[in-house]
């Protein structure tokens, strides 16, 4: 079997571009005792990776120039020579980037029945489904009747952070680029009030929809959405740091909020986290968010590219707001 992989070419210098990204074609061995062979059938992109294509210390180490770059995929078991993983099971695994693999077991999650899409396992039922749930309702503490306010709000993660708010008894804001968007939060998804973050004085946008100002900001955004989120806030409020997106593609260093000492007044916890510290808490999300999705009251959207040879595009869309929902990479089944 062949599969093709994606590499980097070279590490990008700011805003990606197709040029870094390079597509070889490998031959994928057959398994050896203990191994699986998987299909690929859906892989994800997400902001994150963006990290680790500097060569830089961090949480997670960064892609070497010469491996697969790896990701988010869900794949179908092709062949098998592990008895745990039969052929035909559909399997979560960190082993995107690439149309298919053979390896251990180690590390990947057999789905058992889909109640799903596969490409839902990626998004609303996987790792963004997942942080908008710890990050609201543990990092966040969420409490029935608050004001909850999202930064990009119309993506995989600030989506389903506003659903949640507003399952939990809550008021859900949020802020997105464009004014279809800002017509799906609303009119889709049930957000009380949303706004184009573009229109500019993002303080006057959060208060028109929040005139009792806010207790929890989900920053997806950083940069200006921070600042305007602090000037905002009641007291004890908690602002969950999910990520910085506005600053990723930046390259020169980027100045923080400059309003930081009203997190001292108003009493404010600013608390940065990993989803993947949280697994203590996934039956408890598989558990809810599942229910939600199939009863209707959590809605999902994906952004849907087709074939390996887009998976650079789509990550780079990321950047450029061509995403509504989840960025999904569709392979053939």
């Amino acid at each position: 079997m062949k599969s093709k992989e994606i590499r980097l070419n070279q590490r990008p210098h700011g805003m990606p571009t197709p040029e870094d990204f390079n597509v070889v074609e490998v031959d994928v061995p057959d398994p050896q005792d203990g191994e699986i062979t998987v299909k690929n059938v859906s892989l994800t992109v997400d902001p994150y990776m963006r990290g680790r294509m500097v060569d830089r210390a961090s949480y997670v180490a960064g892609f070497d120039l010469s491996e697969t770059l790896t990701g988010g995929a869900i794949g179908k078991i092709v062949e098998s020579q592990n008895s745990d993983f039969p052929v035909g099971e559909y399997v979560e695994s960190h082993l995107g980037w690439r149309e298919a693999w053979t390896g251990s077991s180690r590390g990947v999650r057999k789905l058992g029945n889909l109640e799903a899409p596969p490409s839902a396992y990626l998004g609303v039922l996987g790792m963004p489904g997942m942080t908008a749930y710890v990050g609201l309702l543990d990092v966040g503490a969420l409490k029935e009747g608050e004001t909850v306010f999202v930064s990009g709000a119309a993506g995989a993660v600030g989506s389903a952070v506003g659903q949640i708010a507003k399952i939990k008894g809550c008021k859900a804001i949020g802020s997105a680029g464009g004014k279809e968007k800002v017509r799906h939060l609303v009119e889709d998804l049930g957000f009380d009030h949303a706004f184009d973050y573009r229109d500019g004085h993002l303080e006057r946008q959060i208060l028109e929809g929040a005139p009792q100002r806010i207790d929890v900001y989900f920053d997806n955004v950083g940069g200006s959405h921070l600042q305007a989120a602090l000037n905002c806030m009641n007291p004890n409020g908690r602002l969950p740091l999910c990520g910085a997106i506005s600053q990723y593609n930046a390259t020169e260093a980027v100045p923080g909020p400059n309003n930081l000492a009203i997190a001292i007044g108003s009493q404010l916890t600013l608390k940065g986290f990993i989803v993947s510290n949280y697994n203590h808490l996934r039956e408890d999300f598989i558990r809810d968010m599942t229910s939600w999705v199939n009863s209707g009251q959590l809605k999902y959207r994906e952004t849907v590219f087709d074939g390996i040879d887009e998976m650079p595009n789509a990550f780079i869309g990321l950047f450029t707001g061509a995403n509504t929902g989840k960025m999904i990479i569709n392979l053939d089944d």
